[in-house]
């Protein structure tokens, strides 16, 4: 007769344990996609939500814009099966606009900006003010930044505004689909810049510091269910973990900057 008692004791903590869930039969799947520049700390913290509910997620990447097949507007243009996004803030908020997205579950989670990369072992140029980034970028034999916001900004905005955007025109590109680090990484660039939470997971490059304040693109990242999602409240479930104080610290240590709301309670 203990044996039995003993199931059911264990059945009832696991009900507890995953809010209701008693094995795994009744667990749902959640399709996320990511740019690239949350992807890290979304790596760390998916298999804590897995087993704080039970749930199971199934993670993927792309561009927060462009015309790439990963990028996420066109994945969800082609109406793949997807529940939430983390993106680029400017980005998501079109999608909002066109009815894609739940508007009442769109949150924003953290800040990130721009860095630069060289190959590991390169001598670091220097970037610590507005005239010697200038300086850098004039003596560069190649560069290569994102084909998301942070290399849009550098490629319309911040090159202009340093005065080189001419000069460094032929050994410059856009890198699409692809961690400008990695580029880095082979050789086939000298300078990479690219926000800090996307250097960081790459082997191979030393990271040589932030641009300089007035040279810098703070880009927000937020969350967001799609609209004709089949798990919407599991979706919103996910999306208020993301922005917990419980999540703060595992997203501060990927180079992103959690929000106020986030960090207040996260140390």
């Amino acid at each position: 007769m203990h044996a039995p008692t003993t199931g059911w004791r264990r059945c009832a903590i696991s009900l507890l344990l995953l809010g209701g869930l008693c094995g795994t039969a009744a667990a749902d799947e959640l399709r996320v996609v990511s740019s690239g520049g949350f992807a890290a700390a979304l790596k760390t913290l998916a298999p804590r939500f897995e087993q704080q509910t039970g749930h199971h997620l199934l993670l993927d990447w792309g561009p927060s814009m462009g015309d790439t097949p990963q990028a996420i507007p066109q994945r969800l243009a082609r109406g793949e099966p997807v529940d939430v996004v983390v993106m680029v803030g400017n980005s998501l908020r079109k999608l909002l606009a066109s009815g894609q997205l739940a508007a009442d579950s769109a949150t924003l989670l953290a800040s990130s900006r721009i860095a630069l990369a060289v190959k590991a072992g390169s001598p670091h140029p220097d970037i610590s003010s507005l005239p010697a980034l200038r300086q850098t970028l004039l003596d560069s034999k190649s560069l290569a930044y994102s084909d998301s916001a942070s290399g849009v900004f550098l490629s319309t905005v911040l090159f202009q505004r340093l005065g080189v955007a001419e000069a460094i025109k032929t050994r410059s590109r856009m890198i699409p689909a692809e961690p400008v680090g990695m580029v880095v990484a082979r050789g086939e660039a000298q300078l990479g810049f690219q926000q800090l939470s996307e250097l960081i997971p790459v082997r191979g490059i030393d990271i040589v510091g932030l641009l300089p304040e007035q040279a810098q693109l703070v880009t927000d990242y937020s969350a967001a269910a799609v609209q004709d999602s089949r798990h919407a409240s599991l979706a919103r479930q996910f999306i208020r973990f993301l922005a917990s104080p419980q999540a703060a610290e595992s997203i501060r240590q990927t180079g992103l900057s959690p929000t106020a709301t986030t960090a207040q309670q996260g140390g």
